[in-house]
């Protein structure tokens, strides 16, 4: 996972929590994040979805729970990122 530079800050109800940012999309009017927890090779990821109203001075984000939902934006991720494989 060469090229990981943004990192970003999530405030959450244990406390705060830092992500690398592998990518982003947008699908259906929708921005998706892809990240990550580590550098390392074997890293666990995450898909990111902005939830946040267009007013809203900042984004926010849920992760993706919904299987259908996770299924195609982690295929598009693939396509994206070549040397990313999701398990």
């Amino acid at each position: 996972m060469d090229g990981m530079q943004e990192k970003i800050k999530f405030d959450t109800e244990e406390g705060a929590v830092e992500f690398f940012v592998l990518e982003e999309t947008r699908v259906n009017g929708c921005n998706y994040l892809l990240v990550t927890d580590s550098e390392e090779e074997e890293a666990e990821a995450f898909i990111l979805k902005d939830v946040s109203d267009a007013s809203e001075a900042e984004a926010v984000y849920e992760m993706v729970e919904d299987g259908t939902e996770l299924e195609s934006v982690s295929k598009i991720f693939t396509e994206l990122l070549e040397d990313i494989t999701f398990e």
